[in-house]
């Protein structure tokens, strides 16, 4: 029997009305809301402020990192609380570039970052060899992050870590790494990070030209997210994922080893968050070892929980709500919003037990 191309299983894995989804989501951001912007006079009521081409450009970081999440989460059963690790490590990646690029425009003068002149260092690191180079650094981002999941998943799901003890793990992994980016001697910029970007292979990083192709590359990233994801889940290996989480056990008699399984859908996870976390620096302009913290792990499960475990769209629906409900409440009400957030888990686990997406399922199968 001959086997269909790959090509054809590839495209024929999403349905006709995901392509057209895809296709109108692809108009506007990469064709209608960069217009906009670039276009349309700043006075006028159609122009798309600067503002709001940065806060759906990171929102859309933070899509792609739902979606990763789902990958492992919703179809594979792995609950990470640590995925906010990954994020950061392709941001610092992209970091190091970026702080590079400065040249002699920083403060002191010189060619090494302000922070290192700062601390009276005299030299770049080992580490910080082949930064300035765009890419090496891009290297840096697909690796680092991918090497961290594989090595660490291999030992987790060698021995056989599952459930609440590996979220655990997790939590106390990105935990760790935060306390030791905020050292100053680890050579990451402390408790301040990387911040004060000046330019990106040459052009400035502030100029709506390039702030538009930043926010298109992101776009782009999603939405090859989405359809990579598709790809996947309704794939063999897919399926595979989906009997792991549903009885791993059952899966291990049928002659399946799950380690390889979880292990290459776990770093293939932390991958397509390096790749967020180094779209996401160069928009919002600064990273720091905040984005590591715990709370900004359990936030990504908060994200894919809302929008709806194992559903790819539901996640970027999660996560689009979620942080422009972010937007709206620190800036009119600070104090509440973590109140807020407990209470968006707390109702969705209660209620809204398969998200929003669920949710719309639910009236469609009633009209």
């Amino acid at each position: 029997m001959e086997r269909t191309p790959f090509i054809v299983r590839f495209l024929s894995a999403t349905p006709k009305r995901g392509w057209l989804a895809l296709a109108i989501a692809a108009a506007v951001l990469l064709v209608l809301l960069p217009a906009l912007h670039l276009l349309v006079p700043a006075g006028s009521p159609l122009h798309v402020s600067a503002y709001f081409i940065t806060l759906v450009g990171k929102i859309m970081c933070y899509a792609i990192v739902a979606v990763a999440m789902d990958l492992i989460w919703g179809y594979t059963g792995i609950l990470s609380l640590g995925h906010g690790l990954f994020f950061a490590l392709g941001g610092y990646a992209f970091g190091m570039y970026l702080m590079r690029q400065i040249g002699r425009d920083g403060s002191y003068q010189s060619d090494l970052p302000d922070f290192m002149v700062f601390l009276d260092w005299k030299s770049l690191p080992w580490y910080w060899t082949g930064s300035d180079s765009f890419l090496w650094v891009l290297l840096l981002v697909l690796t680092v992050p991918a090497l961290v999941a594989l090595v660490f998943g291999f030992f987790a799901f060698r021995s056989r870590i599952k459930g609440v003890y590996f979220s655990i793990i997790t939590q106390a992994l990105v935990f760790a790494a935060m306390l030791l980016f905020f050292r100053n001697e680890t050579g990451f910029g402390g408790n301040n990070g990387f911040t004060d970007f000046k330019r990106i292979l040459g052009h400035p990083i502030t100029a709506p030209e390039m702030r538009v192709t930043l926010f298109g590359l992101t776009a782009a990233m999603l939405l090859a997210t989405l359809v990579l994801g598709r790809y996947i889940v309704t794939s063999k290996f897919g399926r595979i994922l989906a009997a792991i989480r549903d009885a791993e056990s059952r899966v291990m008699f049928l002659g399946y080893n799950p380690l390889y399984y979880k292990l290459v859908i776990w770093t293939l996870s932390a991958l397509l968050c390096g790749i967020a976390g180094a779209l996401y620096v160069p928009q919002v302009g600064i990273i720091n070892p905040g984005e590591m913290s715990p709370a900004n792990s359990i936030e990504i499960a908060i994200w894919v929980a809302v929008g709806g475990r194992a559903t790819l769209i539901g996640p970027v629906i999660g996560a689009f709500i979620v942080n422009l409900a972010k937007s709206f409440f620190t800036v009119t009400f600070p104090e509440y919003w973590l109140f807020f957030l407990g209470a968006i888990f707390v109702g969705v686990t209660l209620w809204l037990p398969d998200g929003v997406v669920g949710l719309w399922r639910k009236w469609r199968a009633r009209a």
